[in-house]
């Protein structure tokens, strides 16, 4: 790789960090070539980008940004990995279900939306964040549940209501 190209793969790596504030970095080193392919057919159905990138063009591209990310220069020490979704916690996802058959891959770092989680023993709680469409959900239930809760019983209330003032009017005649 030269010079030249070495420079446009900085530049397409510092553009990636600029536009996706959520990526994982991790180690798939010593899997085997159909432990690779299975890893990245579970990344290509779950939506995550899985690329392995050197360590120095990655540093060199974490220096040209904007961000500070000088903390995560410690972990870019053998194979390195950079996996990407629209859902924060997808990568993470991704590789707990991969991590019940395989011993790999191991989470090194993860820079989500300004927050650093460094160790692969943040990769449980990393799975656990609901993404945004979740939590959206969850808030839209949340509200929704109040209003549900008063239609009904003006709908029950109702019926009552009217039943009692049909037996009421049948007396009455």
């Amino acid at each position: 790789m030269n010079k030249q190209e070495k420079n446009q793969l900085i530049e397409v790596l510092d553009g990636m960090l600029n536009e996706n504030k959520n990526f994982y970095l991790a180690d798939i080193s010593g899997l085997t070539a159909e432990e690779n392919s299975a890893l990245r057919r579970l990344c290509y159905k779950r939506e995550v980008s899985l690329q392995v990138v050197k360590n120095t063009l990655l540093k060199k591209a974490f220096e040209k940004n904007t961000t500070d990310f000088s903390e995560l220069y410690d972990v870019l020490v053998g194979n390195t990995s950079i996996m990407q979704a629209e859902a924060a916690n997808g990568p993470a996802k991704v590789i707990k279900e991969f991590r019940t058959k395989n011993e790999k891959p191991i989470l090194k770092a993860a820079y989500l939306e300004e927050s650093l989680y460094i160790g692969d023993e943040n990769l449980a709680a990393l799975s656990d964040l609901k993404s945004k469409d979740e939590l959206i959900g969850d808030i839209i239930t949340l509200l929704q549940s109040p209003a549900k809760n008063v239609i009904l019983a003006l709908q029950s209330g109702g019926n009552k209501l009217s039943g009692i003032v049909k037996t009421l009017q049948e007396k009455t005649l």
